[in-house]
């Protein structure tokens, strides 16, 4: 590889691996021990890959002895192909971690199945009426929480499914478990409804919300909920106030919310830069003293963002393609990824070494950074 060759590369070709889909990437999850990747895309399937990378950055950098600079060399082999199943629909399925290792995933068919690690179908953990539209497990509660865009099933995991008796009828096509799994949140047509999942399941509150909630995203202390709506911003709710505000002046639709326990934050993608906000100092009733500037102001939108779990830093992916990495309240950023297809999907491992994205060409990575880039 001549020298100009090697200044043309990015982060993102000498720390990533990625892989070729046949169809947009449209979600992806890291598995509870870190080990492996599942994307799913919109054609129905889902492929895993494996985190262990064969030739970390670690063992590719070199610190030269006259000058002491640190260099890293590019890889030298393909990485290990994905593992793919066959598609479960015709469409994007739902996905969720369950177990040490494994995931579930939706099927057309109403069943939820469990896949491991190494893409096997370990069978059917229960099934319900209608096609799969929305899933959740909590691993403490050990709880599955199941939607078929109408109706709502709690399940132990021993092939029950109780159904909620609920008094409103509305589609239902996003759930999320409370970090503990005591309570369970479900999205409605314009709203949401907060269940006590302990026992026989009872309704908490129903929240009003200016538009159906396509995200929800619990902070890890249980108080509040980030909703990213269809339209018109997002909704940070109160739990213990039973209040929706909704933080409006989007130009897009927010896909995506995330919390950020390091930095006591909360962000939101849609915005032509990366938005947040400090809770010591939360946007309810108009506020906005909490906003923290981060990253750079483009003419780009953010299509994703991911908080990392131990330091006090985002990633956020835009609709070029370009993914960066900002000090939360800072506005330097790290580019990874200079260009390519729109980001869909974008998450960090629980350890904070690898951080996996999706995009629309169907391009699923991993990039791996080393011990040393986020001191």
């Amino acid at each position: 590889m001549n020298q100009q060759t090697m200044q043309n590369l990015t982060l993102f070709d000498l720390l990533g691996r990625s892989w070729q889909r046949q169809a947009a990437i449209a979600d992806l999850r890291f598995n509870a021990d870190g080990s492996a990747v599942a994307f799913t895309c919109v054609d129905g399937t889902v492929a895993i890959a494996a985190v262990a990378d064969h030739e970390p950055p670690e063992a590719r950098i070199r610190v030269s002895n006259d000058l002491g600079q640190t260099t890293i060399r590019p890889r030298e082999k393909p990485p290990v192909p994905l593992i793919a199943t066959a598609a479960f629909a015709d469409g994007d399925i739902p996905l969720a971690v369950y177990g040490d290792s494994g995931f579930l995933a939706g099927g057309a068919s109403g069943e939820v199945l469990h896949l491991t690690a190494g893409g096997d179908a370990a069978g059917a953990l229960l099934k319900i009426e209608g096609p799969v539209a929305a899933i959740d497990h909590s691993a403490k509660a050990g709880k599955t929480a199941v939607a078929n865009g109408h109706d709502v099933f709690l399940s132990h995991g021993q092939g029950d499914a109780v159904r909620l008796e609920r008094d409103v009828a509305s589609s239902t096509d996003a759930l999320a478990f409370s970090p503990g799994g005591r309570r369970l949140a479900c999205g409605l047509d314009e709203g949401l409804s907060v269940w006590a999942a302990e026992g026989d399941a009872a309704l908490i509150r129903n929240i009003p919300l200016s538009a159906r909630p396509v995200s929800i995203r619990w902070s890890r202390d249980g108080t509040w909920l980030a909703c990213g709506l269809e339209a018109g911003g997002f909704a940070l709710v109160s739990l213990a106030e039973g209040r929706a505000d909704i933080v409006a002046g989007f130009p897009s639709p927010v896909r995506t919310v995330c919390w950020s326990q390091p930095a006591n934050a909360l962000f939101a993608s849609g915005a032509f830069r990366i938005a947040g906000w400090s809770m010591t100092a939360p946007p309810v009733d108009g506020e906005t003293s909490g906003a923290l500037e981060t990253g750079r102001a483009g003419l780009v939108l953010v299509e994703a963002v991911a908080a990392h779990p131990e330091k006090k830093l985002i990633a956020a992916g835009y609709a070029n393609g370009r993914i960066t990495i900002a000090q939360i309240g800072g506005r330097d950023e790290l580019l990874v990824r200079p260009l390519g297809s729109a980001v869909t999907a974008l998450a960090w491992s629980g350890d904070g070494r690898h951080l996996a994205m999706g995009s629309v060409d169907g391009t699923a990575a991993i990039v791996t950074f080393p011990a040393q880039m986020f001191k």
